[in-house]
């Protein structure tokens, strides 16, 4: 029995290491190994608690116990280079922005350690509420009572706000799942807690929805922040955008289509614009092109030509083009700072890569882009020790941004 626990201990911490990216494997492979990859400290404390109770029960006394307990060994040594591997993103994303910036990024007097830096909070990676956060829910930015056309708002409650920048967060969820109280809670906690506002969005969702409802729900939800988020202490001259996976892609697509009234039916004389965006790991090519993504599986184009744009990309794909956040840079492009897991088994980092190049070859703006060694899809979720370095990146790169457009240039981060 031992043998065969630590051999599962072993299954994970190499499916963790080395994923698999071979559909149909690939969401297993991302199911098994997204936990061990961003909380390889306390997956591999569980196992050493789990090996001392076998050799409590005699395990150690039987030729395949102490089998079990090698196998175990060499587990210890994967979950050390895991836990290595996160800590070694802080480097990385700190070089992400001086090359992105050439260093000018130095906002004086900003803490670096993260508000919610708390031993046990990473210890159970479980990104709490914190109670000097007000929510105000369920905030109808279309007026039609749909709840998928609700928005929450996060301020600090210690803080009257005036004038505070705001993060406009999408969530993710293969553009059929998912919820604005789920994720991205880490960022936004953090950027509530330094004086932002944040503001957390849903939108319609496929197979119900069909393309591009989900980006013109998306834009309508911008174009309300600007109009009414003053009234909540937010300055509707600066607005970031972010978002995960799905909401990589829609983040990036709306920085990237300002105002374009073929996506704002209703509101087209309204300001969906926004000035700087955060994207991670989003599918960034909708065309599923092996120029551009070739490490993509058939699942992807599947997944869209039966659910979400309903119509195959031979019949259509102008509408896959334009669906392409890649496809759609040009040199007004806002300040991006993109993202992306080398293990990502969901959207392979080549499409980051690439997304990163085009913009960087187009755009006039900053741009930062990363690659996060051993990272899973969805590192960003729980409260780990990499979500902790690329949230502290985030808000470095988004206080950088804010003093970059801001009337005053000298004026210092909200809160040191």
């Amino acid at each position: 029995m031992f043998l065969a626990v630590s051999m599962a201990f072993a299954i994970l911490v190499v499916n963790a290491l080395v994923p698999v990216r071979r559909e149909p494997l690939t969401v297993a492979s991302f199911s098994l190994g997204w936990i061990p990859s961003e909380l390889p400290v306390q997956v591999g404390a569980f196992e050493v608690i789990v090996t001392v109770a076998f050799a409590f029960h005699g395990a150690l006394r039987t030729w395949p116990g102490w089998v079990g307990l090698a196998v175990g060994a060499a587990s210890g040594a994967g979950w050390a280079e895991l836990a290595m591997a996160a800590h070694r993103s802080k480097s990385l994303v700190d070089r992400a922005l001086a090359d992105a910036t050439g260093g000018a990024i130095k906002v004086d007097g900003l803490d670096p350690t993260p508000v919610w830096n708390r031993w046990w909070r990473l210890v159970i990676a479980v990104p709490f509420r914190f109670r000097g956060i007000r929510r105000t829910r369920n905030v109808d930015y279309w007026g039609d009572g749909n709840y998928r056309h609700k928005l929450d708002i996060l301020t600090r409650r210690s803080l009257r706000a005036e004038h505070a920048p705001v993060l406009v967060y999408i969530h993710g969820g293969a553009w059929m799942i998912g919820d604005k109280r789920q994720q991205g809670i880490p960022m936004m906690h953090e950027l509530v807690q330094r004086g932002w506002v944040c503001v957390a969005v849903n939108y319609r969702l496929s197979p119900r929805a069909t393309w591009p409802a989900h980006i013109v729900d998306c834009k309508r939800a911008v174009a309300w922040v600007r109009e009414h988020i003053a009234e909540y202490g937010g300055d509707p001259d600066f607005i970031a955008v972010s978002g995960g996976s799905a909401g990589g892609h829609l983040s990036s697509l709306l920085a990237l289509t300002p105002n374009e009234p073929e996506w704002q039916p209703g509101f087209e004389g309204l300001d969906a614009s926004v000035d700087a965006c955060v994207p991670f790991y989003g599918v960034y090519d909708m065309t599923v092109d092996p120029s551009r993504s070739g490490a993509y599986g058939p699942g992807l184009l599947d997944l869209l030509e039966r659910r979400v744009m309903k119509t195959a990309r031979s019949d259509n794909p102008a509408l896959f083009e334009q669906a392409s956040p890649d496809r759609r840079v040009t040199s007004a492009a806002p300040p991006m700072f993109v993202f992306h897991g080398t293990n990502d088994t969901l959207v392979p980092p080549v499409v980051g890569r690439y997304f990163a190049d085009r913009l960087r070859q187009v755009s006039e703006a900053p741009v930062a882009y990363v690659e996060l060694p051993r990272a899973q899809h969805a590192f960003d979720v729980m409260a780990s020790i990499r979500s902790r370095h690329t949230t502290m990146g985030a808000v470095r790169f988004l206080e950088g941004m804010r003093l970059r457009v801001a009337a005053d240039p000298t004026s210092g981060p909200l809160l040191g």
